[in-house]
C-alpha cells in the first residue's frame, strides 16, 4: 500500500498553506489514494464548485480556510474554518465555494 505523497516526511506543515487558490478554478492535491482510502486537499475559488455526485465511500470534509457550502441530499450546510461534516456514501452531494474555501477531504471506502 502506498503512503503519503506530495509532502515532505517528518516536517511540520500547515495544511491550508499546502495548496493555493487559483482564479476561477477548483485545485486539488492528492495526499494518498488506494482502494480503501483517498486523502485530498482542495482549494475552491469563490463561486466554484464540484457539482452533485455520489461516492462509494463516506467522505469526511474539514474546512481549512474560508467558507464552503456542502449540499447533502438537497440540504445545505455552511462550513467555516475548523468545522467538519461527513457526506455519507451513495448519497448525492455537492461542494461550493461560498467564499474562497480550502478543505481536506478523506474518503473511506
Amino acid at each position: 500500500m502506498a503512503g503519503i505523497k506530495n509532502f515532505e516526511k517528518a516536517e511540520v506543515v500547515i495544511l491550508k498553506e499546502q495548496i493555493d487558490y487559483q482564479k476561477g478554478q477548483v485545485v486539488s492535491k492528492t495526499m494518498a489514494q488506494n482502494e480503501h482510502l483517498s486523502v485530498t486537499l482542495f482549494a475552491f475559488d469563490k463561486d466554484e464548485e464540484i457539482s452533485t455526485h455520489e461516492s462509494g465511500g463516506d467522505a469526511f470534509v474539514t474546512c481549512l480556510d474560508g467558507v464552503g457550502k456542502i449540499t447533502i441530499d438537497g440540504e445545505e450546510y455552511i462550513l467555516y474554518e475548523g468545522e467538519s461534516i461527513v457526506m455519507p456514501a451513495k448519497h448525492p452531494h455537492a461542494v461550493y465555494g461560498q467564499e474562497q474555501f480550502k478543505m481536506l477531504l478523506v474518503v473511506v471506502f
